[in-house]
C-alpha cells in the first residue's frame, strides 16, 4: 500500500506500464491530517492508481457518499478506473464491523485494494482504545483474507485515513497510539500555511516504519479540485522536524507555496495529535 501511495504522490510514474506492481505494494498506511489536508482527495487518487493496474478492483469505505469526486490528479478523469472503485457506505461502527466480517460472502474478484475514509467517525461511538483495537485488527485481518483470495503474487494494500489535530496541551492520545502499533507506515498531512485549508498549500511525509530517511511532497489544492505535487527535496538522514531544506530543490517548492511554516510532528511525538470528534 505505502508503494502506491508513494506513486500517487511521485506522479504515478509506474501507472499504466503493465507491471506487476501489487506484489509490492508495501505495508498498510496510516493517512493523518487535520481536517480540510487533503486526505479524501489523496485516497482517491491512491484508489485510481491501483485501479489502473488491472489487478482488481479497489474497495472505498467512507460513512457518508462524497459530495464530489476530487480531481486529484489525471487518472481521476479515466472513466475506465473510476469503474473499478466500488464504494460503500456504512453509517455506523456496527454495520462497518458487520461489512468487514462477512467479506469472505461476497462473490466476485477480490479487491487489490482496501481503504476507509473517516475512521475518526467510527471510534467517536466508542473513545476507548478495546475497540480501535478491534477495528484495526479487522481491517488487517479482511487485507489479509482478500489477498489470500488474489494468490501468493498479489496483495491487498491497506489504507486508512483519521482527522487529527496538533494541540499545544501535548496530552496523550492513546487511540492513536495504539492504531500506530497496527499501521507500521504513515503519512502526515500538514498545512505549510495554516487557514488556507483545501485550496491551500500542503506538505506530505511518508514514514515506511523502518530505518531510513522518510520522503516528503508538497502539494496545493486549486478551486477547481485539481492537486499539484512537487516532490521535497531527498534528504540523507531523517530530517529534524525543526529544521527547513535550504537546497536548490526546496527553493522551487516556494514557487508553488510561498510562506512555508508547517513543521511534520516526529516519530516520538505522537502524544501530540488528537482525533476530533465529529461535528454534530
Amino acid at each position: 500500500m505505502a508503494e502506491t501511495l508513494r506513486r500517487v504522490l511521485s506522479g504515478g510514474n509506474a501507472a499504466g506500464t503493465g507491471e506487476d506492481t501489487t506484489a509490492e505494494s508495501g505495508p498498510p498506511v496510516l493517512l493523518l491530517g487535520a481536517q480540510g489536508s487533503g486526505k479524501t482527495s489523496l485516497m482517491f487518487a491512491t484508489a485510481l492508481e491501483a485501479a489502473g493496474e488491472g489487478c482488481g478492483p479497489v474497495l472505498f469505505l467512507t460513512r457518508r457518499p462524497l459530495q464530489r469526486l476530487p480531481r486529484s490528479t489525471r487518472a481521476a478523469r479515466e472513466p475506465l478506473r473510476l469503474q473499478k472503485v466500488r464504494f460503500q457506505y456504512p453509517p455506523s461502527t456496527l454495520e462497518l464491523l458487520q461489512l468487514l466480517a462477512s467479506t469472505h460472502e461476497v462473490p466476485g474478484p477480490a479487491p487489490c485494494l482496501l481503504l476507509l475514509d473517516g475512521l475518526e467517525e467510527y471510534l467517536a461511538e466508542d473513545p476507548g482504545t478495546q475497540e480501535a483495537a478491534y477495528l484495526a485488527a479487522l481491517l488487517l485481518d479482511t487485507a489479509a483474507y482478500f489477498s489470500h483470495r488474489l494468490g501468493s503474487n498479489r496483495s491487498c494494500g491497506l489504507m486508512v485515513a483519521l482527522e487529527t489535530q496538533v494541540e499545544a496541551d501535548g496530552a496523550d492520545a492513546p487511540q492513536l497510539t495504539l492504531l500506530q502499533r497496527y499501521f507500521p507506515a504513515k503519512c502526515w498531512l500538514q498545512p505549510e500555511a495554516p487557514g488556507l485549508g483545501q485550496q491551500g498549500c500542503f506538505r506530505a511525509c511518508l514514514e515506511l516504519g523502518t530505518p531510513g530517511p522518510r520522503a516528503e511532497w508538497t502539494f496545493k489544492f486549486f478551486p477547481d479540485g485539481e492537486m499539484k505535487i512537487t516532490p521535497w527535496p531527498t534528504q540523507p538522514t531523517s530530517p529534524s522536524p525543526d529544521k527547513k531544506s535550504s537546497s536548490a530543490g526546496g527553493q522551487s517548492l516556494t514557487s508553488v507555496c510561498d510562506n512555508v511554516s508547517g513543521q511534520f510532528p516526529g516519530p516520538g511525538t505522537a502524544g501530540q495529535v488528537h482525533m476530533q470528534r465529529p461535528k454534530e
